[in-house]
């Protein structure tokens, strides 16, 4: 299932200088997911000790990664890399039928051994509500 489409597409930035001169762009909103009762208890059922009646703050973690494709497309360079997480930060718990999206900006675009290394700070956002579901900075990194 995909994340649906975003209003205006992926923020194209087309290699490593558009990359590093990215830094406080903000990327998003992604379509809206809707956390249904099918989708709750497939990953209750992977992940011991999930929720079943609201959504695991893991399962809105992994759901950054289904975002972030929506969000931004790195061209001209030969690879991207999810090499893992800064912070994390979750929200309240989210009721199974909710929908959520993400929402990014890009903190940081360092040097790193090959190309530059990102910092995108994702938030989940959940519809009619003012606060996160998570803030996770994903760290990828963009070889030359």
């Amino acid at each position: 299932m995909t994340a649906g489409d975003s209003a205006s597409g992926p923020r194209v930035l087309d290699g490593l200088d558009a990359v590093r001169a990215a830094v406080g762009t903000d990327l998003g909103p992604t379509g809206w997911v809707t956390l249904d009762a099918e989708r709750v208890a497939r990953f209750a059922a992977a992940a011991p000790g999930a929720p079943a009646d609201s959504a695991s703050p893991w399962l809105l973690l992994a759901l950054t990664n289904l975002f972030m494709p929506e969000m931004v497309e790195v061209r001209g360079v030969s690879a991207g890399l999810n090499v893992g997480t800064g912070e994390v930060r979750f929200g309240d718990p989210v009721p199974v039928g909710a929908r959520v999206r993400g929402r990014g900006v890009v903190a940081a675009a360092d040097d790193a051994r090959g190309g530059v290394q990102t910092t995108i700070r994702i938030t989940v956002e959940v519809e009619d509500r003012e606060a996160h579901a998570v803030v996770v900075d994903a760290l990828s990194r963009w070889l030359a």
